[in-house]
Formats: C-alpha cells, sequence, structure tokens
C-alpha cells in the first residue's frame, strides 16, 4: 500500500513547476501502478496549450474555474469543480484558468517525474 501526504512532497523533486502551474507528483511510473497522479493547480489568468502526443491523460476539477479548448474542433467547454475531461484522442488542447484551478491528472503511461513539456506542449514518449 502506498499512503502519502501532499503537504509531505511540496518543496521536494516530486514537486514540478513550469510557466504558471505547479504539479505535485503523487504516482510516478517507479511506482508501479500503471498510471502517474498527479495534483496540478494553475496560475489564474493563466492559458496553457498541451498536446499529449504520448500520453493519455484524465482530468478532475477540485477547485477553480476556467476552459478547455479542443483545437481540432474548436469547442470549448467549461471547467469547475466536478468536471472531468479525458484526453482520450492526445488532443491537443488550450486549458485556461480564470481563478486558480486544483486539478486531479492521471497520465497513462505514467510519467517518471523528469518530463519537460516540448514546444509542442507535449512531454517525450516513455522509453
Amino acid at each position: 500500500m502506498i499512503v502519502r501526504d501532499i503537504n509531505d512532497l511540496k518543496n521536494t523533486d516530486k514537486d514540478v513547476h513550469d510557466a504558471r502551474w505547479t504539479s505535485v507528483r503523487m504516482l510516478l511510473a517507479s511506482d508501479g501502478m500503471g498510471f502517474s497522479f498527479h495534483i496540478t493547480t494553475l496560475e489564474a489568468g493563466s492559458e496553457h496549450t498541451f498536446h499529449y502526443k504520448n500520453h493519455f491523460e484524465s482530468v478532475y476539477c477540485v477547485s477553480g474555474s476556467g476552459s478547455i479548448t479542443d483545437l481540432a474542433t474548436g469547442e470549448t467547454h467549461a471547467i469547475r469543480p466536478g468536471v472531468m475531461y479525458a484526453l482520450d484522442q492526445h488532443d491537443k488542447h488550450i486549458l485556461r484558468a480564470e481563478e486558480e484551478l486544483v486539478m486531479a491528472c492521471c497520465f497513462n503511461p505514467p510519467v517518471t517525474g523528469n518530463e519537460v513539456h516540448q514546444a509542442d506542449g507535449s512531454y517525450v514518449a516513455a522509453d
């Protein structure tokens, strides 16, 4: 059984920061679960273009408000507490945080914790 407290992971190597977001990596590939689990916080007023070409991701909004736009269709959906979205087609998207967004995220394949976003908004494929 794996039990972790997010407060114990803050300010460690599992607390990853990038352009106007932070992500606490609660589970990583090394945990052997077949997925990774993160709590990601996006700064109010921020906008992010992501395209996880090598990963599937599902995201559940814990708090805050914003929107997600599917760049293939132009369709925009409101994000608020209780809303989940799944990038089942490796969907390129824009995520906007109107208020600070706190999101619970799962990635498959799991991330290692060392990934950085490439210029196209993706992570490199896992080895």
